[in-house]
């Protein structure tokens, strides 16, 4: 009982501490550039075995050469096929300011059944050792690599990360120890409990992230890494780790000092973090903190390389949340407030229906949350992922609308890979989510047309919105129903900035009211069609065979 006493003062102190961090997340660089704010960030995502082929000599690990079902093997793509992308300028082109790929870590060596066909670990949410990367993936030399140009172009990088389970148990990949893990009952969704002490789906085993005692490292993984020949050194990291933190050798906190190595030694940006309603709240918390020490200790350790003051950031998954809901999660028998437990933002499941609406109830919608009950935190709003079923666009019919409501909508936006080149979201064979899950289509980008000229539309809107962070974090104001006008007015510290953006207009020449948006005589230009043009009696005159316009002060 005693420890529980103490165990639940220091929980209370790493919270505070860690809203406390987040809260002092400054939202002005120390010139007068553009500042980079995570509540307007343009974040794009992708599975890393399912974009870029980079190094096809790692494509087989682990003898993994049994038949998949469609979609559910290996398919090449890793960290070597993002880093040629960074270096082609992809990301820049597209307007991306921070990059999250599916985990990279070891995964299981086996093949499952999960009731769609056998099923390799390439989505990268199986885990077998969180303290090395999976060399179907690439290597940590890669992920560094990765980072350190990332960086360069101002690009951040989230790993996504679990602590909530490992992979499943196979013939090559045995259960960890009950002390480690719980393998029933399943979670049947009905409330608090059986969302969170239970295993997500049948053979997934549940990490004990509820349990305060002390256990040992798992059979299984102290065997594998004497056979690596790492053991002593793995074993003698965990000690300076427990001894420095005053943690207890909880399944929970091996895990967490595993994931916040890659912040020490990489200055990995932040952690879009999977299954957050399944684990108990106050584990995130204790992750938040762990990972801003780390993270500031690498900003330390590396002057030269730090992109600004921004803190560590994290952003949850918590499984059909939804912004109207503000601040709560609803269990059924209980609320949460993840936002009050390290997070500074959540995946924002609502946004693929509220994108059937017009752009202004969108808009003003979203505005009036954002700076009302979640003031000061934010949302990553989505219309396609790799596990939601019901997309807004599933034919992809809609592409240039799904462009232009999801990066011109208050909040930070993820372009799932292949939004902007419509890559199929049906595909022949596959069964569930392995349809949202095919490898990207460069050859369509290459080769067809109206992919190109949709692509560059997602490319103008993307860097609109990178280079004006006032698009995503400003305050929305309608000037006009019909055409439809409004502005964007952000102040972050000493930094401000307003846009105004005409939407469904007519091609050709077309007049814009701006109102006392900017003063008058003051020179415009359009960002999408690139011309320019004087403020006139509140007023600006733009001829280009657009629909859209974008406007900013040069």
């Amino acid at each position: 009982m005693k420890y529980k006493s103490v165990l639940l003062i220091l929980i209370s102190i790493i919270t505070l501490s860690c809203k406390s961090e987040i809260k002092k997340q400054s939202l002005e660089k120390k010139s007068a550039a553009t500042p980079f704010l995570w509540e307007s960030a343009n974040i794009y995502f992708m599975l890393t075995d399912r974009f870029n082929n980079g190094d096809p000599a790692n494509d087989v690990n682990f003898e993994r050469n049994e038949k998949a079902g469609p979609l559910r093997g290996f398919e090449g793509g890793d960290l070597k096929g993002i880093i040629q992308k960074l270096e082609e300028g992809y990301f820049e082109d597209l307007g991306i300011n921070a990059i999250w790929f599916t985990p990279v870590v070891e995964q299981i060596h086996g093949i499952t059944d999960e009731g769609t066909g056998p099923t390799y670990a390439y989505h990268g949410y199986w885990a077998k050792d969180w303290t090395t990367l999976d060399p179907n993936f690439g290597t940590e030399e890669d992920l560094e690599k990765l980072i350190a140009l990332a960086h360069s172009k101002g690009i951040r990088v989230l790993l996504d990360v679990v602590i909530n389970h490992t992979g499943p148990v196979t013939e090559k990949d045995p259960v960890w120890g009950d002390e480690w893990v719980r393998t029933d009952p399943a979670c049947n969704f009905s409330n608090y409990e059986g969302t969170t002490s239970c295993t997500l789906v049948e053979n997934l085993p549940d990490i004990r992230t509820d349990s305060n005692e002390s256990v040992e490292l798992p059979e299984a993984l102290k065997d594998k890494w004497q056979q690596e020949g790492r053991y002593e050194q793995e074993v003698a990291e965990l000690n300076a780790f427990f001894e420095k933190t005053g943690h207890p050798k909880a399944p929970r906190f091996y895990i967490m000092k595993w994931l916040v190595d890659f912040v020490k030694k990489y200055g990995v940006d932040g952690f879009r973090v999977d299954t957050v309603k399944h684990t108990e709240a106050y584990v995130w918390s204790e992750l938040c903190e762990l990972a801003v020490t780390a993270f500031k200790e690498w900003k330390t350790e590396h002057p030269d390389e730090v992109l600004d003051d921004n803190e560590f950031y994290m952003v949850g998954e918590v499984y059909n949340y939804n912004i109207s809901s503000g601040r709560w999660f609803d269990y059924g028998d209980k609320k949460v407030d993840f936002f009050d437990n390290g997070f500074k933002s959540l995946i924002n499941f609502e946004f693929k229906s509220d994108a059937q609406n017009s752009y202004e109830e969108i808009f003003s919608k979203y505005d009036s949350i954002l700076n009302g009950r979640l003031k000061n935190k934010s949302v990553l709003n989505y219309l396609t992922s790799h596990d939601d079923g019901a997309p807004f666009d599933k034919k992809r019919e809609r592409s240039l609308e799904a462009a232009t409501k999801l990066l011109l909508a208050p909040g930070a936006s993820q372009v799932y890979y292949g939004d902007e080149s419509a890559r199929p979201l049906e595909i022949k064979g596959a069964q569930g989510d392995a349809n949202l899950r095919s490898f990207m289509n460069w050859e369509d980008l290459k080769n067809n047309k109206n992919i190109q000229q949709l692509h560059a539309h997602w490319q103008k809107l993307g860097t609109f919105r990178r280079d004006h962070p006032a698009v995503g974090a400003g305050k929305h104001l309608m000037i006009s129903k019909a055409p439809y006008i409004f502005s964007r007015t952000l102040k972050a510290g000493n930094f401000k900035e307003r846009v105004v953006v005409g939407l469904d207009m007519k091609p050709g020449s077309k007049t814009l009211l701006i109102g006392n948006s900017f003063e008058e005589g003051s020179l415009l230009k359009d960002h999408y069609s690139g011309k320019t043009a004087k403020i006139q009696n509140g007023r600006v005159t733009i001829d280009s065979p657009f629909k859209i316009v974008l406007l900013y002060q040069p």
